[in-house]
């Protein structure tokens, strides 16, 4: 096996993938010229959830991955990380020194997908559409993307061609939140400012456009197959490389793995789960490159404060001091994991292992200290949900290994329980679980994305959680500094309190991968910085 290093640009909290090579050329996939990449991501639109790939509503990393090929945006994460860049802006940037006025102008001659003219109109209607409808949507429906744009106080244009935000406090990190599908330019004709686009089309002025095959099932609209046709009108910073994109769905990776090995596709993209890491790595399969992005997914447990019996802080803390990190990694994750003591990954700056420093190493002695002093009687007996499908079927073993680790201190008495993540998510938005197991893949590398999501103000898990302190005073302040080494004592003063609350408990960091046969060429450049794909980076030939 021949391994390769790539160089890219070194950004805060990124690395050079590292593309691993086995085995000669032969080339697979689709008949008509499609490049078809497998997923295990299932798409499903049901009562709760009818709007999948509205903008305005998607807030997973399947739905973004869809979303990143047809939905432009005024700005995008360059190749290799680093600070935004122009997309369907021409140039932005602000116009203070407070950082509260951004500008953009566009480029002459946008175009949504079919043939309608982009003006600046178009923009603020597509930023104050997913801003109107995160303040009324209910609950239970309201995914939280909308807190992405939630620093925007007002929209004005200047003619049709320039854009400026107004926002009622300084954020520097506002570029980067311009750069994700939750500002993602949308065609008012028909996209309703006062309603979810329900099902599945998408119309807006991205690289592609988008068709899908759907089948009935369980009372949900399922996705079978997604197909992306390069858009004509396209007019933006991107170089497409392939004129039509398959995405095929499998119900676990061991298929999508063996469709790979036949070439009956030609990337596999998410989930790729350990014991494929492991045999693509090992040099047993021919003709497959296998490229890695270390270290930006997270996993983690999240509980419901209000609720009985987790609700009682002495109780978190007690979960926290027992469970043990580095056997869980090593018994379900190998290599393709380490434990994560923060909801802020090791390799972004602004990290500190609050945890590590608060809990130290599991101690079970400790974890019945604290429920002793706080006059919890034990065994404490809890259920922890997680979802079977989202994240691959290796979750199910991971929540077996939590179960008996807590269940092995004898101070709980744990029970787990799996759903699939078509009415998953939705009961997680409405509290329904106390106790519930989550990951999440950055919309931009910086700390302040592993933090806001979760403590800010209308936190995208419809968390009950709320500490003043940091939604009033320590968020804000990071966010005035630019330079985000300056912003390190905020984001860590958060890190401990999190630690202490334990609203979130951090299990561990994981690297991302994509598999390709090896006549497809662009790969190392299809996993962009929050680990969405690039689909108009492949191409078929010949590599760079």
């Amino acid at each position: 096996m021949n391994r390769k290093t790539l160089v890219l640009p070194v950004v805060v909290g990124l690395l050079a993938p590292v593309l691993a090579a086995c085995g000669g050329s032969d080339g697979g996939g689709d008949s008509d010229g499609a490049i078809v990449v497998g997923t295990t991501d299932a798409f499903a639109a049901t009562s709760d959830a009818p709007a999948p790939f509205d903008p305005a509503y998607a807030y997973d990393a399947g739905s973004w991955n869809v979303l990143r090929q047809t939905v432009q945006t005024l700005l995008i994460a360059p190749r290799g990380g680093g600070q935004p860049q122009p997309e369907a802006a021409e140039q932005c940037g602000f116009t203070d020194n407070v950082n509260k006025r951004y500008e953009c102008t566009l480029r002459s001659g946008l175009k949504f997908s079919n043939g309608d003219a982009l003006t600046a109109e178009d923009v603020k209607f597509s930023i104050e559409r997913t801003l109107h409808l995160g303040e009324t949507l209910p609950d239970e429906k309201n995914s939280g993307v909308s807190s992405l744009l939630s620093g925007i106080d007002t929209v004005e244009t200047v003619g049709d061609d320039k854009v400026v935000f107004h926002l009622n406090a300084s954020d520097a990190t506002f570029p980067h939140k311009l750069a994700t599908p939750a500002a993602g330019l949308v065609n008012p004709d028909v996209y309703s400012e006062d309603k979810l686009r329900t099902g599945f089309q998408v119309d807006s002025s991205g690289p592609y456009t988008l068709e899908t095959e759907t089948k009935k099932e369980d009372g949900a609209e399922v996705v079978v197959k997604t197909v992306y046709t390069k858009n004509p009108h396209y007019k933006g910073s991107l170089t497409v490389k392939s004129d039509k994109i398959e995405l095929r769905g499998f119900e676990k990776a061991e298929g999508m793995s063996a469709a790979l090995k036949k070439g009956d596709i030609d990337v596999m993209g998410r989930t790729i789960e350990p014991a494929q890491v492991k045999e693509l790595t090992t040099g047993a399969v021919d003709n497959v490159e296998l490229i890695e992005m270390p270290g930006l997914e997270i996993r983690y447990l999240g509980f419901d404060t209000d609720a009985p019996v987790i609700g009682d802080k002495s109780v978190r803390q007690a979960v926290a001091q027992v469970v043990d990190r580095a056997a869980l990694v090593n018994e379900v994750y190998g290599a393709s994991a380490k434990e994560l003591y923060s909801m802020v990954p090791s390799s972004i700056t602004g990290h500190k292992n609050s945890f590590f420093n608060k809990y130290s190493e599991p101690n079970k002695d400790k974890a019945a200290e604290i429920l002793s002093e706080a006059g919890v009687q034990t065994p404490v007996k809890l259920t922890l949900n997680y979802t079977t499908d989202h994240y691959g079927a290796v979750t199910k073993q991971e929540f077996e290994v939590l179960r008996d680790q807590l269940n092995a201190s004898g101070l709980f008495d744990v029970d787990i329980k799996g759903e699939p993540w078509k009415t998953y998510l939705t009961a997680t938005l409405k509290g329904e679980y106390p106790v519930y197991g989550m990951g999440w893949f950055p919309d931009f590398p910086d700390a302040d994305n592993f933090i806001a999501p979760f403590v800010g103000e209308g936190n995208f898990l419809n968390s009950p959680y709320e500490n003043s302190r940091i939604i009033n005073q320590l968020i804000p302040q990071s966010r005035k500094e630019a330079d985000r080494l300056a912003a390190g004592d905020s984001l860590e003063s958060i890190q401990g309190i999190i630690a202490e609350d334990v609203p979130l408990l951090p299990l561990w960091q994981g690297k991302t991968y994509v598999a390709a046969r090896d006549d497809i060429t662009g790969v190392e450049w299809v996993l962009n910085s929050s680990s969405n794909m690039q689909f108009w980076e492949l191409g078929r030939g010949i590599g760079e």
